[in-house]
């Protein structure tokens, strides 16, 4: 699809059975028999095949509806029944799926199908949702854009000339279309949250440990990398979690339970507008951030302004461990990978942030102590707060082509460092954090805020978030589509 045959926005929302139900609703059509789970399956191929030329958000072909294809016949083998039973979904592709091949977004495998499936997608499967194929990222999830440089870029349902985020980016993509309404993403410094911001939807980072790690989390030396969901709705968001309690639950946390609602009680919520690298928050998000605050404020709560959790050396500390990733992925890619894998063909950025990580690799021994230091500061720091409110990113979504990986290094991972501001925090401290919609920018774009929590705090974020949800009107792409057209004639 050329730029002057690409609409500005779209989605796939209709008066189809998929409707604008969430998860929880349809799980609940299908197990009452007003619909089934084979029939909500076609709807939701349909939906892809229309989705797919305008957002390219699935890397795996899309089975022909036309086929009569069933959910018995979409691999693996569903584990369920469980909370979602019968419900469509997308796996992101750094994820094993057996069945489907795995190729973290990158030139440098070759996509052969995996001959297992990876823990924590058993762990997602067995709520009974059902796997459609596997979504977009970039290149092993090291940037803040779905735009591999081998590839076709994702792009904002919202306005299609921007980015969707990364790196689970395709999977935001296809539930803010309405293809699907909950998908697989995983977060090692913001990638479950910056595309639930870009692409209006919810999106929660758990603690470190809440849900079974895979094996390359649990590989390294500080675990950053937590998976979730990305969801249109917070009831989805919590269902996904009780759900997932039910298959495996973590006695070194708090239970999170089932969540159905906003709490009674009044809360002391901290007030973040400005990272700590220095760079000011820009206007519209700020914008975005107090008017959060003063619904918080009316619906009982404490705001006060704190400082942010954490010593000044990390935004120096997190990059140097963001480059010891890419030095890992490009030295050692065929026995932590694939042994297909051929560091000939990665990106720029990868490449740059291996060679940015050589010249300062003696750092590394310090910044590990500081950055494993940092579960404590921030444990001190949130003794006297229940929650903190902080913007997701420090601007508004860039177009497309902005954090491209072909963009010069030092270019870009300026960009990167002022965009990606807020996130990597809650990753090194191993606190839950979530990101809630806000409002829309000039561009038709979804803002949106963060509310970081306690260790195990989940279930209070849970809480605040269904409390804005009711307080706040979230923008709903279908209603904005709808009043941009009818403006337009």
């Amino acid at each position: 699809m050329t730029a002057q045959q690409r609409p500005q926005s779209m989605h796939t929302f209709s008066d189809d059975l998929l409707g604008k139900h969430d998860a929880t609703a349809l799980a609940s059509l299908i197990r009452s028999g007003e619909i089934s789970a084979d029939e909500v399956l076609q709807a939701t191929l349909a939906r892809a095949r229309q989705a797919e030329p305008c957002i390219h958000g699935l890397v795996t072909p899309i089975p022909d509806p036309a086929g009569g294809i069933t959910v018995k016949e979409v691999p693996p083998a569903q584990a369920g029944p469980g909370i979602f039973t019968g419900v469509p979904t997308v796996i992101k592709d750094n994820t094993d799926v057996k069945r489907y091949p795995t190729t973290h977004g990158t030139a440098a495998i070759r996509p052969l199908p995996a001959d297992r499936t990876s823990p924590f997608a058993r762990q997602l499967l067995a709520q009974g949702l059902v796997c459609i194929g596997k979504s977009t990222l970039p290149e092993f999830g090291f940037n803040a854009t779905t735009e591999p440089a081998h590839d076709t870029p994702t792009r904002n349902p919202w306005n299609l000339n921007y980015s969707t985020g990364a790196s689970s980016g395709g999977s935001a993509a296809l539930v803010a279309a309405g293809v699907v309404p909950i998908a697989h993403a995983n977060d090692g410094g913001g990638s479950i949250r910056i595309p639930a911001a870009c692409c209006g939807l919810v999106g929660l980072k758990p603690s470190r440990g809440r849900l079974i790690d895979n094996d390359a989390a649990k590989s390294l030396p500080i675990n950053i990398v937590s998976d979730g969901v990305v969801t249109r709705s917070v009831r989805d968001t919590a269902n996904f979690y009780a759900g997932a309690e039910h298959y495996f639950r973590n006695p070194k946390l708090p239970a999170i339970g089932n969540v159905g609602g906003p709490s009674t009680r009044s809360l002391r919520i901290g007030l973040v507008m400005d990272s700590i690298n220095g760079h000011p928050t820009d206007a519209t998000t700020r914008e975005a951030v107090e008017a959060t605050a003063r619904a918080l404020e009316k619906l009982g709560h404490r705001i006060e302004p704190m400082d942010v959790p954490v010593a000044s050396s990390f935004p120096e500390d997190f990059a140097l461990y963001w480059g010891m990733l890419a030095f890992g992925v490009r030295s050692n890619g065929k026995r932590l990978i694939h042994k297909s894998f051929d560091k000939s063909r990665l990106d720029d950025l990868t490449l740059g942030l291996d060679k940015a990580f050589r010249r300062q690799f003696y750092k590394l021994p310090a910044t590990l102590w500081r950055l494993h230091r940092s579960y404590h500061d921030y444990a001190r720091a949130m003794a006297g707060y229940d929650a903190v409110l902080t913007p997701v990113l420090g601007h508004t979504t860039p177009e497309i082509g902005y954090l491209s990986p072909t963009v010069d290094f030092d270019t870009l991972f300026d960009r990167l460092t002022r965009y990606v501001s807020f996130t990597p925090l809650a990753n090194a401290s191993g606190a839950p954090a979530m990101s809630l919609p806000a409002t829309l920018d000039q561009h038709n774009l979804p803002v949106s805020i963060q509310l970081m929590g306690r260790h195990g705090g989940e279930r209070t974020l849970l809480e605040l978030a269904f409390a804005l949800e009711e307080a706040m009107e979230w923008p709903d792409i279908a209603d904005n589509l709808q009043r941009m057209t009818a403006s337009a004639s």
